[in-house]
């Protein structure tokens, strides 16, 4: 049974890595923890039942409450689709353009890919020392493939 918890915004992930490691200690039958970019304040958790859910939770700080109604695979069907990671797409040696947060605007060459957190390190191409930064996936755009596709 699929059901949702209420949670901080911005603080999803987070509880989901909380409940996951709270289930798997107490031995609960949860499933799977799911936590969407594109679904703000909410977590799915696949348990047993209600009960099982509430184990998890119980204590854990920023949770808002449990939602009775059960959800089924079609509703979540969209966020699985929006939620295709960029960063498949993107490769060591790759040239990037930052578009979002402290280094907007400056292009970069990728040195690592990291697919499980969708982060990338890159060194700033216009820099005058290199100094690896490591940003979200979500805040580039691919401006060049390296010459030999080479993965990791």
């Amino acid at each position: 049974m699929l059901l949702a918890l209420r949670v901080t915004t911005g603080q999803e992930r987070i509880i989901a890595d909380l409940i996951y490691k709270k289930a798997k200690k107490d031995n609960l039958p949860v499933y799977a923890v799911l936590a969407f970019d594109n679904l703000k304040g909410y977590i799915i958790v696949e348990a047993e039942d209600h009960e099982t859910v509430r184990k998890a939770s119980y204590g854990l700080p920023h949770i808002r409450g449990l939602l009775s109604k059960e959800i089924t695979l079609k509703e979540l069907d969209p966020m699985i689709e929006a939620s295709k990671p960029k960063v498949m797409s993107i490769h060591k040696g790759d040239i990037i353009e930052i578009i979002g947060g402290p280094f907007k605007g400056e292009r970069a060459k990728v040195i690592k890919v990291d697919k499980t957190k969708e982060e990338l390190t890159v060194e700033l191409t216009e820099a005058a020392v290199p100094i690896p930064v490591t940003i979200k996936a979500n805040t580039v755009k691919l401006i060049e493939k390296a010459e030999s596709a080479e993965e990791e």
